[in-house]
């Protein structure tokens, strides 16, 4: 997929390429604070790196839990984030008619994984040209996202890659099936969410649950078995973050753990 991406560094680098940003765009400046933080982590390490934001959370537990700040507000934001780091950027949609409002701010279009199957949706999203990455549903087998991305390339759109973010295991856990990766791989890139494989939905509070304590463990084994990319939200302070705290990476320890997984990379090619 990155190789469509004209605005992202390092290509060329041999790593693995980088997805990371807040769960939800909250607001400009805290946006511009994590992209800065981040292009100068991607530059130390020679990674290409994509911005992340959700302008819209449409997923919700509750009715009164964060959604955004407003639909043009949010894409704003995420291109001057673009603008003003040179980075290429990249949201999830919901519905058929955010696909091409969303293209008009952003380069890659998110699928989200409950709604990976949604064909119009793959297909609006196709449409628009820019690149597609596909969330793996939780309650999908590696081997049926070959019908997703053929989907998007049968709309004439070959920029694609497969999002693992973990099947769901009993009523409020996830794991991630390593051995999907491989097969995957087959169909399109593989880019392992790291941080959303670490959630524990459906939390009686109505607010989800994570283990932010393993994302080193996760992130590690992703490269070490070939993923092609990593996700990973990060915020300032995941305490107070609007959406998706606890299971974020606080931004302060992206550093260390990116060293890391460079070495790993390093050692497998």
């Amino acid at each position: 997929m990155i190789q469509y991406l004209d605005n992202i560094h390092h290509k060329d680098s041999k790593k693995f390429f980088l997805i990371a940003g807040p769960c939800a765009i909250e607001d400009e400046t805290m946006a511009l604070q994590i992209a800065e933080h981040i292009v100068k982590l991607s530059d130390k390490y020679n990674i290409p790196y994509i911005f992340k934001g959700s302008f819209k959370k449409a997923n919700r537990s509750r009715i009164d839990s964060f959604s955004g700040i407003g639909d043009e507000t949010a894409l704003k934001i995420l291109r001057k984030v673009g603008e003003t780091f040179n980075v290429p950027t990249t949201t999830d949609i919901h519905e058929n008619a955010h696909a091409a409002l969303a293209a008009e701010y952003v380069d890659v279009l998110q699928i989200p994984a409950f709604l990976v199957r949604q064909t119009d949706l793959l297909i609006a999203a196709a449409e628009t040209g820019k690149a597609v990455s596909l969330k793996k549903g939780q309650f999908l087998s590696p081997e049926a996202m070959k019908f997703a991305v053929q989907k998007v390339k049968d709309s004439g759109n070959d920029k694609t890659a497969i999002i693992e973010r973990g099947n769901t295991f009993g009523y409020s856990d996830l794991v991630v099936d390593f051995r999907g990766i491989p097969t995957m791989r087959e169909y399109s890139p593989v880019i392992l969410d790291v941080t959303h494989s670490l959630q524990q939905p459906n939390q009686n509070s109505g607010v989800t649950g994570g283990r932010p304590e393993l994302i080193e463990t996760v992130a590690k084994a992703g490269i070490a078995v070939g993923a092609d990319g990593l996700f990973i939200e990060t915020h300032p302070d995941p305490s107070i973050a609007k959406s998706d705290g606890a299971n974020m990476l606080k931004l302060d320890l992206l550093d260390g753990l990116l060293g890391k997984l460079t070495r790993i990379r390093e050692a497998i090619l």
